[in-house]
């Protein structure tokens, strides 16, 4: 079995579908041409094809390991970080003042997101340095940001995010880990810190945790929280990495994928950090960092999503099972209910790709001209990015299970690993309920005026497709009016509960719209081919849901309170 990175699909949506024209027409990203961005995708796809791929088994089946206190990772991911780190890969975004290429936000989710099919466990590691050199562009100090920044950038030195405690999950505000000042500009940081992603590593020379603390008398909840830089190793004069900080990896978690990446409780000793951003304003810092892996955890779903329809259509082609009344190849791809899952993984993962390159399209216009209305629609779309691009994962390959048949639950085959592995994305970074709470509530304080204007665009193009495919662009037109009652009486409910009620179904209806504009633009420039094949399978078979996820969407809460705890028992 072998990996085929899918850069001619993000060629394809550049061009025709999220808008990339726009991002390369301004100022601040004028250098990446059509050109220069087909070679930077064309590059990454062979890294991952070439070097990160073959890693994806060996991670699962010989996992990162804790030894004598010291992580041991999976064979061949020095190797594999080395040639992420050495392309420039972590750097992609970051600013070229401390050695990033500053390359927009939908190129870096469009290499992100071929790694995170060639190698998801490998791919974390470069991905949490990402967010963490967003945090310290943004944040930190001169001093911290000219020592730390370089060596991140490069891949030299790696990052991590600490929020999770045993009793502060969601509810970070809960966090114990307590931080004092030390006088000198230093603070003595003490707590515990579970579920740390690559949390320590033996390829890299540091690994630098931004850990979250309550300085003395700080205020409860997450208000009262600070952020902190706390090395593995303290920087000596000449800014290498010194003597050991007071910090340990404790143990590994025992996790049902991810093998190959080390998921860590970290124990902090009073060990010396740096204050990032003022006190008490830790969450806004590292929100920042939480909003870029967002994406970037949705991209890793559809990375899965993408490697596990490319497992289960090699099983389908190769694998002669029954007959079917059509002629055909004579493999079980032949057969209808095949067909039917393999059509509809590879309907998803168009979707859900160009959903997530519409979010980083309006990241990068919100950053290139700092224009409120892209920024706004970048924060409407980032739950859906997350939430619909991780479940596809899930549901793609739970369908590539399926193709396999009982050879799908037979570890030898690979394909059970895709299932494992992505599961944990839809809980990770903010769970997909919490991103549909965000959506309803916070995403929705403007009145519902960012999404409206999304949907005025969609109805529009919709519109202009009538005289050309009047068959797809109906359906589409009409489940944007839908949706657009359904925001409607979102945004009426006072009572934010009755909004939470249906936040996940309405979510996953803003989401199978937006798969129905995306695949109406694709069928509009593919005239007669695949993609408008692929756009009639979505627009009749896959966007009818709407109806009934945007119907629950707007029940209201009640029903869900009905049974009494002591009835839910019984």
């Amino acid at each position: 079995m072998s990996f085929r990175a899918p850069v001619e699909e993000f060629k394809f949506l550049f061009d025709h579908v999220v808008g990339f024209a726009q991002v390369s027409a301004t100022k601040r990203f004028e250098d990446a041409s059509g050109d220069v961005v087909a070679a930077i995708l064309g590059e990454a796809g062979k890294l991952c094809e070439e070097v990160l791929y073959p890693l994806q088994r060996p991670g699962d089946l010989h996992p990162a390991k804790l030894e004598n206190g010291v992580v041991r990772t999976s064979p061949g991911y020095d190797a594999g970080y080395k040639a992420i780190a050495d392309g420039g890969w972590v750097g992609i975004a970051a600013d070229p003042e401390f050695g990033g290429m500053g390359l927009p936000m939908s190129v870096t989710s469009a290499v992100n997101e071929m790694m995170s099919s060639a190698c998801l466990s490998l791919q974390l590691a470069p991905l949490m340095s990402q967010g963490q050199i967003e945090a310290l562009e943004h944040h930190a100090s001169d001093a911290i940001k000219e020592l730390y920044l370089p060596k991140l950038i490069s891949g030299e030195w790696t990052g991590t995010m600490n929020l999770t405690e045993p009793q502060a999950g969601s509810d970070v505000g809960a966090l114990s880990s307590k931080a004092e000042d030390n006088g000198d500009g230093t603070f003595s940081i003490t707590g515990q810190k579970i579920y740390i992603s690559w949390g320590d590593n033996d390829f890299s020379g540091n690994v630098c945790h931004l850990v979250l603390a309550r300085l003395p008398n700080a205020p409860a909840g997450t208000k009262g929280i600070s952020l902190f830089l706390v090395p593995k190793r303290l920087p000596d004069e000449n800014g290498e990495p010194g003597v050991a900080n007071s910090l340990k990896v404790v143990s590994l978690e025992h996790k049902m994928g991810l093998h190959g990446s080390p998921t860590c409780v970290m124990s902090y000793e009073g060990a010396t950090g740096w204050l990032v951003g003022p006190e008490q304003g830790g969450m806004a810092a590292m929100f920042t960092m939480m909003n870029n892996a967002r994406l970037g955890v949705g991209g890793q779903g559809i990375g899965v999503a993408e490697g596990a329809y490319q497992h289960a259509l090699a099983y389908a082609l190769d694998r002669k099972q029954g007959r079917t009344p059509v002629a055909g190849t004579g493999t079980i791809v032949d057969h209808a209910d095949v067909r039917r899952m393999l059509m509809r993984m590879k309907a998803d993962v168009f979707a859900a790709r160009a959903i997530a390159l519409m979010c980083a399209v309006a990241i990068d216009m919100g950053t290139a001209t700092d224009d409120v209305s892209w920024k706004a629609r970048a924060a409407l779309l980032t739950p859906i990015s997350k939430a619909f691009g991780t479940e596809t994962g899930m549901d793609v390959s739970r369908i590539g299970l399926q193709v396999h048949g009982g050879m799908g639950v037979i570890e030898e085959t690979g394909a059970a690993q895709y299932s494992r592995d992505v599961r944990v994305t839809a809980i990770y970074e903010g769970t997909n309920g919490i991103q549909a709470m965000d959506l309803v509530a916070r995403k929705m304080m403007d009145g519902g005026e960012a999404a409206g204007a999304l949907l005025d665009e969609i109805e529009a193009h919709a519109e202009a497709a009538r005289d050309v495919v009047p068959e797809l662009a109906e359906p589409v037109w009409q489940a944007t009016e839908t949706l657009r009652e359904a925001t409607e009486w979102l945004t009426a409910q006072q009572d934010l509960n009755e909004r939470f009620a249906g936040a996940v179904s309405y979510l996953r209806g803003f989401a199978r719209v937006l798969g129905g504009h995306a695949h109406l633009m694709a069928a509009m420039a593919d005239r007669g081919g695949a993609r408008e094949k692929l756009a009639r399978f979505y627009i009749q078979r896959l966007l009818p849901e709407h109806t009934g996820l945007l119907a629950e969407a707007t029940i209201g809460a009640e029903d869900l309170y009905a049974l009494t705890p002591d009835e839910l028992v019984s």
